[in-house]
C-alpha cells in the first residue's frame, strides 16, 4: 500500500500498487466503494495486466483518510487525485472510473489535462440528478440533509442497498459519503458531460447492455440490489458519439459492470485503451 498527502493538512490518500509498465493506469471507484476491491480483479485480468495500475480511494473512502473538513466537491477529489498521481511521480496516466469515479475522472481531465491520456467511463455519472426524485436504484443519500443523514438517514440506506454495497459503504466516512453523493447529484459548472463533450483525448463511456438504447432521451434507475449508486447508461449517446466518445454497451451485467461480467468487462476495456 502506498501513500500521499494531498491537502493543507497532510490528509493522506491510500492506494494499492500493481507493478508493471508505463503507461500507468488509474482506476478510481464510485460513491462508497473501494478500488482494490471493485477493480484488483479487471486490473489482474489477462487482457488488461502488465500495467503499472494505482487502486487509489478517494479521500473518506475506503483506506484513505477522512477528513472531516474537506469539502468533498467533484472538483475537491479531482485536484486530490491529481496530487496522489504527481507524488506517485506520474506525469501522464490513464483513467478508469466507474459511477462517481468515472465523474471525477472527467473532472480530473478537465482541471488537469496534461495529467490524463485516456479516459474509461464505467456507468458513470454526466449529469445533475434530482435529489428529491432519487430512488433506491439511487441509494437516495443526495436526498437527506447531512444533519439527517448522520442522525439516521445513514443506516435507513445500509438497509436499502444491501450486503455487497454496504461492505465498502461502511467503511466511508459518514461526512464524506453524503457530501460527495449531494456534490455528485448538484453536478459540476459546465457539468461532467459537457466537460467530456470537450476533452481532447481518446474516450470510451461504457455501460450495461440491460439499460436498452441509451438515445430514449435519457436514463433508467439501476436496478437497487446491483450495488450501484449512478443511473443507467448515458441520455443523448449520439451527443457522446458526435464528440467522438466511443459508446459502447456491455452484456450480461448490471452497473458494477467489472464485477458482474469480468470477462466482457476486460474486453471491452482492453479494446478502449488500445490493447485489443
Amino acid at each position: 500500500m502506498r501513500h500521499a498527502p494531498v491537502t493543507p493538512n497532510g490528509d493522506l490518500i491510500r492506494w494499492v500498487e500493481l507493478p508493471g509498465a508505463e503507461p500507468a493506469r488509474l482506476y478510481l471507484h464510485g460513491l462508497g466503494a473501494s478500488s482494490p476491491v471493485y477493480f484488483a480483479a479487471a486490473a489482474a485480468h489477462p487482457l488488461l495486466a502488465g500495467r503499472r495500475s494505482l487502486l487509489l480511494d478517494l479521500l473518506g473512502f475506503g483506506i484513505s483518510d477522512r477528513p472531516t473538513d474537506f469539502g468533498y466537491t467533484l472538483e475537491e477529489h479531482a485536484d486530490a487525485v491529481a496530487a496522489a498521481v504527481r507524488a506517485a511521480g506520474l506525469s501522464r496516466v490513464e483513467v478508469v472510473g466507474h459511477s462517481m469515479g468515472g465523474a471525477v475522472a472527467i473532472v480530473l481531465a478537465h482541471r488537469h489535462p496534461a495529467l490524463v491520456s485516456r479516459l474509461l467511463l464505467v456507468d458513470a455519472n454526466l449529469d445533475r440528478i434530482d435529489p428529491a426524485r432519487q430512488r433506491p436504484g439511487s441509494s437516495g443519500i443526495a436526498s437527506y440533509t447531512e444533519a439527517e443523514f448522520l442522525a439516521g438517514g445513514r443506516d435507513e440506506v445500509a438497509e436499502r442497498v444491501g450486503p455487497f454495497w454496504w461492505s465498502t459503504m461502511r467503511l466511508a466516512d459518514p461526512r464524506a459519503l453524503h457530501r460527495s453523493a449531494r456534490h455528485l447529484a448538484r453536478a459540476t459548472e459546465p457539468t461532467m458531460r459537457e466537460m467530456l463533450l470537450g476533452l481532447d483525448l481518446p474516450r470510451t463511456f461504457l455501460y450495461p447492455a440491460a439499460d436498452g438504447d441509451p438515445t430514449d432521451g435519457g436514463p433508467a434507475d439501476g436496478d437497487p440490489t446491483d450495488g450501484g449508486p449512478a443511473d443507467g447508461g448515458p441520455a443523448d449517446a449520439d451527443g457522446l458519439r458526435a464528440a467522438g466518445v466511443r459508446v459502447v454497451a456491455v452484456p450480461d451485467c448490471g452497473h458494477n459492470i467489472m464485477l458482474d461480467n469480468p470477462d466482457g468487462f476486460a474486453a471491452a476495456a482492453a479494446d478502449a485503451l488500445g490493447l485489443g
